[in-house]
């Protein structure tokens, strides 16, 4: 007589003669269908975090509200995406040529055949070059309004430089903001993307932006600083050219002491949002472990 335990198991014959027991290999089924629903699950919860919970959390405009309204990246005359944009400045066009000027950066020549022939000249034959050409980069539709480099080395190979495009946003009593972008240009190569000759960009662009604010700071040309959010914790970006890049997102807004006024080196600097402390912090920890060999030195760093 069969037991009860026989009559459940079901088994079954194969061609080769040999005896296949079902249960087991349904049991096995059933814990890889679970594994598999809470993978799914943890990677679920993981993108809702990442893209939607944290990003709220980390997206702040307190001191500038109309910045969440403006463009986060500049264009390439190709369309496709630029430089992100990383800085900020309050204040008139005069306002800001005379704080480069106190901070010894450069305005950019614009692009000419002798310009062109010229920053060619610097690179090849390790010449200075100042006030190089740079490439038009797009936003509201234009080039960039103003453009300033501080070479580094001896030759226009590596420089801090930045764009900058007027925006129709005021504020601090009706003053101008100026949106732009800072980045450090380590060497010239051949664009990832279009394949011209161009310059690369070094890849932690935070570095850039706090170097130019230092600058800034220390000409004594900045009365307040803040931050506001910009494209967002990055850690594998592409810009126009193709090169790599990484920044915790925020964008740096800097409010420029009047063209005319005194310097001063009495700097208030806005608190951010707990929330977004807290990300800064854990970002400054995961910086280090990203990497970038030939990013713009620290400010007072020699290459």
């Amino acid at each position: 007589m069969t037991s009860p335990r026989e009559l459940r198991r079901v088994s079954r014959e194969g061609r080769d003669g040999f005896r296949c027991d079902t249960v087991p290999a349904r049991r096995q089924d059933r814990r890889r269908s679970r594994l598999a629903r809470r993978v799914i699950l943890a990677i679920g919860v993981y993108l809702a975090l990442a893209y939607l919970v944290l990003p709220t959390f980390w997206r702040h405009y307190e001191q500038l509200p109309p910045m969440a309204d403006t463009p986060k990246f500049s264009r390439a005359p190709n369309g496709v995406p630029g430089d992100p944009l990383n800085v900020a400045l309050v204040g008139s066009e005069a306002d800001i040529q005379h704080a480069f000027a106190a901070a010894g950066w450069r305005p950019a020549d614009p692009i000419t055949l002798r310009s062109s022939l010229g920053i060619a000249e610097s690179v090849v034959l390790d010449r200075p070059d100042p006030d190089a050409p740079m490439s038009t980069l797009l936003l509201f539709g234009r080039h960039q309004d103003l453009a300033f480099e501080k070479e580094v080395g001896t030759s226009a190979r590596e420089r801090n430089h930045v764009r900058f495009w007027r925006t129709d946003l005021t504020t601090d009593g009706g003053r101008p903001v100026w949106v732009g972008a800072a980045t450090f240009d380590r060497g010239v190569g051949v664009s990832h993307t279009s394949g011209q000759i161009t310059h690369h960009i070094g890849a932690d662009i935070d570095a850039e932006r706090d170097t130019l604010m230092h600058d800034l700071t220390s000409a004594g040309r900045l009365t307040a600083l803040y931050d506001v959010t910009g494209v967002g914790p990055t850690v594998n970006g592409r810009n126009g050219g193709g090169d790599r890049y990484f920044t915790d997102g925020e964008l740096t807004v800097g409010v420029l002491a009047p063209e005319g006024s005194a310097g001063t080196h009495s700097v208030t600097a806005l608190p951010s949002p707990t929330p977004v402390v807290i990300k800064n912090q854990l970002w400054s920890w995961l910086r280090p472990l990203l990497g970038d060999g030939e990013a713009a030195p620290a400010p007072g760093e020699r290459r």
